[in-house]
């Protein structure tokens, strides 16, 4: 049985999951696992800070942004931004991470807002990290990776 294929790129669905659309360049794989390794460490202190108090940022965060359930939401953020971050570094199905920390910056980005409308400082980190993770979207996680690996054995 063969797996269905899309229109647009005649890829199956694990293929686009896993593959590659970043150039070949040493240089540009370099930087682009650099970044990956760098967002996605930096992000993993943000879980962790979350962890530290979670109460605090249930009741300062998500009950001041009006969510639901917010210490189940901690710690539904908190441990995405350090598993997801950590899949992420090591380019394991990078672009379902990328969307999983992409999501909670989204949040925190609404947060910055709400709390304190258009100041550039609160909400320029979270902006910054939305923009590598959406990258990470896109290009998927580069030659250098274990999505790489798995990529390879679609292709023969």
């Amino acid at each position: 049985m063969t797996q269905q294929t899309t229109a647009a790129t005649g890829q199956s669905l694990p293929e686009q999951l896993v593959g590659n659309n970043t150039p070949d360049n040493f240089a540009f794989q370099l930087l682009w696992t650099l970044a990956r390794w760098a967002v996605g460490a930096l992000m993993i202190h943000n879980g962790i800070d979350k962890l530290g108090d979670v109460q605090g940022f249930a009741d300062n965060v998500v009950a001041f942004m009006g969510l639901p359930f917010p210490i189940i939401l901690t710690y539904l953020a908190a441990y995405t931004e350090i598993f997801a971050s950590i899949l992420l570094m090591l380019g394991f199905f990078t672009r379902l991470n990328a969307v999983a920390l992409l999501g909670t910056m989204a949040v925190a980005i609404f947060f910055h807002l709400k709390a304190d409308g258009l100041q550039v400082g609160p909400l320029e980190t979270a902006s910054l990290y939305a923009t590598f993770y959406s990258a990470f979207l896109v290009g998927g996680s580069g030659l250098w990776s274990i999505d790489a690996l798995i990529a390879s054995k679609f292709k023969g």
